[in-house]
């Protein structure tokens, strides 16, 4: 029963009309039986700072961020955590003391699955990441936090790779990452034990769609892991050519579930939020 007493909660992305946050978050919140609701905003680019500000004076406590805002958003901000300012990227914003505070549960996200289905060392490791955006900057600081050797992140545009490689320069992270252009790909992908989709690319509606083509995935070695950010469709097209090549796939769902878990957290000042809940709500919703 929403009334006007219920607090609002929401995702703001552009599109966002594809977006599963709704889905698991209104479980989540019904089993816990709060006076909440997670709505879907859709936000162009051009009216992200408006936005931010209505969103302010109509009383939402908090959102979730997706593409294309994790990094626009962060001067609009009163305050970012750590972990975001590492990142250079926000995906949770919550408000207090009415201003708007930001953070980044991707990390968490991405890690959860490789830390508990594939349990490995992953010191002798090498990780390969397609894309260099606000993903991208997650992927790489979890990669970094599970002890991968090497990671390598792969992009088109030349400047904005070399933007990305310098942004970590103070970092303990740059001692383990380097960056490549696309052209690059056929000697990384024989080495990668673990590939990951950063990319928009085979994303709801463009669902026909890979960063990669089969020939290209052709040497990824058997038994690694490809990982695809992206939930929907399931799988997608990448994940199809790299299973087909004897990989092992994890899609987004997951990532997705568990950040939001993270999100709530933040949120709703609980420790436990029911996980099983949100991800049955996402495989029923899915028909899987």
């Amino acid at each position: 029963m929403i009334t006007g007493k219920t607090k609002l909660l929401g995702v703001i992305g552009h599109p966002v009309e594809h977006s599963l946050s709704p889905v698991m978050h209104n479980a989540a919140i019904a089993e816990l039986g709060l006076d909440y609701v997670y709505l879907p905003f859709p936000i162009e680019p051009e009216n992200l700072e408006a936005a931010i500000a209505l969103l302010a004076n109509i009383g939402v406590v908090g959102f979730s961020v997706t593409i294309p805002h994790k990094q626009a958003i962060i001067p609009l901000l009163s305050a970012i955590s750590p972990v975001a300012q590492a990142i250079g990227a926000v995906n949770t914003v919550t408000r207090k003391d009415n201003q708007w505070v930001g953070t980044n549960t991707d990390i968490e996200g991405f890690i959860s699955p490789l830390q508990t289905i594939y349990k490995q060392d992953w010191s002798q490791k090498t990780a390969v990441i397609l894309g260099n955006g606000g993903a991208a900057r997650a992927v790489v600081a979890g990669c970094h936090q599970l002890g991968f050797a090497e990671i390598h992140v792969v992009g088109r545009n030349v400047q904005r790779l070399e933007e990305f490689r310098r942004s970590w320069e103070n970092s303990p992270i740059a001692e383990n990452l380097q960056v490549h252009i696309w052209d690059n790909l056929a000697k990384l992908i024989p080495q990668a034990d673990l590939l990951v989709n950063t990319t928009p690319i085979g994303m709801y509606p463009q669902v026909n769609e890979s960063p990669l083509s089969a020939d290209e995935l052709a040497n990824l070695q058997a038994g690694a892991i490809a990982y695809d950010l992206i939930y929907i469709p399931q799988p997608t097209q990448f994940l199809q050519k790299a299973q087909q090549q004897g990989a092992i796939a994890i899609d987004g769902l997951e990532m997705l579930v568990q950040q939001g878990v993270a999100a709530l957290k933040i949120w709703l000042q609980q420790d436990h939020i029911p996980v099983d809940v949100m991800r049955q709500a996402l495989q029923q919703h899915l028909g899987l």
